[in-house]
C-alpha cells in the first residue's frame, strides 16, 4: 500500500466540532501541480477535518488534471478522476487556513491578491523544509487539523532562521514523461511529510 495511503488509514477518526480546516494548492494551470498535491493530501488526510482544494494564477478552466500526472497520482494511491480546473480569487484564499504554492512565483501570486494571506502562504517545499525544524511535541495531540493550524504560526516563526532552499516545483506541463516523474517526485515527499505530521 502506498505510503500516503498507510498514513491516511491510520490517522486519529474524531473530528472538531464539525469544524473544518481548509488547505487551498495553488499553480499555473491547476491541471498538473496543484491538482496531483491536492489528491494525494485529500487521499491521506481522508475523515479528518482537513478539507483540501486546488486552483490556479491562469487556470485552464474546466479541464481534467493532465493525463501524465493523473496517472502518476493514481499510482500512488490517490484518485485522479473527477478532477476540474478552477481559476484562483481572493475569496478562495481568505477562506484557506492554509495555502500551499508550488513556487515562489505563486506565492508571491498569493499574496499580491489577498495581502493578509502572507503568513498562511508557504510554498509546499518551504512548508515541508520549516516544519522539520518544528519540534513535534509543539504540536497538540489533537485532530489533523488542529495540529495543523498550530503548525502553521511555528513554521512561519522558523522564516527568518531558515535557510534558502530550493523551493519550487518544476513545471512538467508539455514536457516528456521524464519531466513528469520529476514534477511528481519533487512534490511527493513534502507533501506525505506533512500527511505523516499531521496524522502521527
Amino acid at each position: 500500500m502506498p505510503a500516503l495511503a498507510r498514513a491516511g488509514s491510520s490517522r486519529r477518526a474524531g473530528m472538531m466540532c464539525g469544524m473544518t480546516t481548509r488547505v487551498l494548492v495553488v499553480c499555473t494551470g491547476n491541471i498538473c501541480r496543484s491538482p496531483a498535491v491536492e489528491r494525494l493530501l485529500a487521499a491521506g488526510l481522508t475523515g479528518t477535518d482537513v478539507e483540501v482544494s486546488s486552483a490556479g494564477t491562469r487556470a485552464m478552466r474546466g479541464d481534467a488534471m493532465s493525463p501524465p500526472m493523473a496517472a502518476l497520482v493514481g499510482a500512488a494511491g490517490a484518485v485522479a478522476d473527477g478532477f476540474v480546473a478552477r481559476q484562483l480569487t481572493s475569496a478562495l484564499v481568505r477562506d484557506s487556513s492554509l495555502v500551499l504554492a508550488l513556487t515562489r512565483q505563486h506565492r508571491s501570486a498569493v499574496v499580491e491578491l489577498e495581502p493578509a494571506a502572507v503568513r498562511r502562504t508557504f510554498t509546499l517545499r518551504e512548508l515541508a523544509r520549516l516544519a522539520a525544524a518544528v519540534d513535534p511535541e509543539r504540536l497538540p495531540d489533537g485532530t489533523a487539523g488542529e495540529r495543523l493550524l498550530a503548525l502553521i504560526p511555528l513554521a512561519a516563526a522558523q522564516r527568518a532562521a531558515a535557510s534558502p532552499g530550493d523551493d519550487d516545483v518544476v513545471d512538467p506541463y508539455g514536457g516528456p514523461p521524464s519531466l513528469y516523474q520529476r514534477s511528481f517526485d519533487e512534490l511527493y515527499g513534502p507533501t506525505r511529510q506533512l500527511v505523516e505530521l499531521l496524522t502521527r
